[in-house]
């Protein structure tokens, strides 16, 4: 058995697994905990099982694997944690484990195979979506939205061409910045990013999105495929220039994944230096909108709006004021506290797709959350969110639209351009 298994320069040792005092004050921010109340489906006992696993005390039995799958990766447990145990790197290497030695059935690995080649790629999803596009033009996809709560999660397909390349800056260029674009959310969610760059241009940024980027590999390493996540990181550091002051994002996994390029290709000699770089220039978009000096939105009708933490902004980036500042800066919006903001609404990336019947029962959680705050718009940082809790709402009946915090902004901003107010 060896010492260590590493990912990047997060390496994963018996020392690392000692930081871990089980002092259980993880178990409430659990997600999985919450709602199975197991030991082993708690992060203290998934680090229980890990440490086994690395001191040889435990095989890769298939319960064992079991507890490890059923890991969501939001990360909740890190903010909880006073000994600052590193969770998140423990379990993408446990994960790069469990995909080499469990034997999975011949389905797993083929539902596994079909996420990893499908939703990397947008040019293969919107051909695998083009059907559902045909009957939107055709107005049969509205009524097949009442129909269905798993086409009713489906945002609008709007959009099949491929993102402006350059969007200048109004009134001057202040700052010039990459917008990543992401897999998923060219496809299913172009509104989005047309309204990032629309409201970064009406504050002074020139957009960039590069052509040749491509996935920031969340999704690989998620799925414990660690050489595909850092091919896609290398890919994505030569797309964006250098002379990019930020890399703008829009979806928390992706920013996530995207700041710790620098851990992931520390051991590539060629890279090391420049994904440090790379990872350090990334920002949310809420987080820069939050950094530089906003051009004042204009109203809005007046609506109740609650506002959900991505998992991967509040934990994994620790990215948690600056959406509820934007909102609060949108005349018209009332903003609510939301009730267990941070518990995971059950995406987690492909998580919805991988264990289906634990996404469900958390997703259920949001929606009765959502409910209870009776707001009419639900602002969420993260095109996984989105998805899931639109279908959430859906199959419980709840009319509440989901919408990325920039697109609210945007609408403020269309407001001020209708008015004639110069930028």
């Amino acid at each position: 058995m060896t010492a260590s298994k590493a990912i990047g320069n997060q390496e994963t040792t018996v020392a690392n697994f000692l930081d871990c005092v089980h002092c259980g004050l993880c178990l409430s921010a659990c997600p999985t905990y919450l709602e199975l109340g197991t030991e082993m489906d708690s992060p203290r006992g998934r680090i229980h099982l890990m440490r086994g696993l690395e001191e040889g005390t435990l095989s890769l039995t298939p319960d064992v694997a079991r507890h490890l799958d059923l890991c969501l990766g939001c990360r909740a447990c890190e903010t909880a944690c006073p000994s600052g145990v590193r969770y998140g790197a423990m379990i993408e290497a446990a994960r790069v484990r469990v995909e080499s030695e469990h034997h999975r059935s011949r389905w797993e690995r083929v539902k596994r195979s079909a996420i990893e080649y499908v939703f990397p790629r947008p040019d293969v999803l919107r051909a695998l979506l083009l059907p559902l596009r045909v009957l939107e033009l055709l107005g049969i996809l509205r009524w097949l939205r009442r129909m269905s709560a798993i086409v009713g999660m489906l945002p609008r397909l709007d959009s099949w061409a491929p993102p402006v390349e350059v969007v200048a800056a109004h009134g001057g260029e202040r700052k010039r910045v990459g917008l990543f674009s992401g897999c998923v959310a060219q496809v299913m969610f172009a509104q989005t990013n047309r309204s990032t760059a629309q409201v970064l241009a009406c504050n002074g940024c020139t957009v960039v999105t590069p052509r040749l980027q491509g996935c920031c590999g969340a999704l690989y390493l998620h799925a414990g495929s660690r050489d595909a996540a850092r091919d896609c990181a290398r890919r994505n550091i030569e797309a964006f220039a250098a002379d990019l002051e930020t890399i703008v994002v829009t979806a928390a996994g992706c920013g996530a994944a995207m700041k710790e390029y620098g851990a992931l290709l520390s051991d590539d000699p060629a890279y090391a230096r420049k994904a440090q770089v790379f990872a350090a220039r990334v920002r949310d978009v809420t987080e820069l909108l939050d950094e530089i000096p906003l051009q004042a939105p204009c109203g809005i009708e007046p609506v109740r709006v609650a506002y959900h933490d991505a998992c991967h902004l509040a934990h994994g980036q620790g990215v948690r004021e600056a959406p509820r500042r934007l909102l609060r800066r949108i005349p018209g919006v009332e903003l609510v506290e939301l009730p267990e903001s941070d518990v995971c609404c059950g995406s987690a990336g492909s998580y919805n797709l991988t264990e289906p019947q634990m996404a469900r029962r958390l997703g259920e959680r949001k929606a009765r959350n959502i409910q209870s705050t009776r707001a009419e718009i639900v602002a969420a940082a993260n095109p996984g969110c989105a998805i899931q809790i639109r279908a959430a709402l859906a199959r419980k009946g709840i009319a509440v639209e989901v919408c990325h915090p920039v697109e609210l902004l945007d609408r403020a901003y269309a407001t001020r351009r209708k008015a004639g107010v110069r930028e």
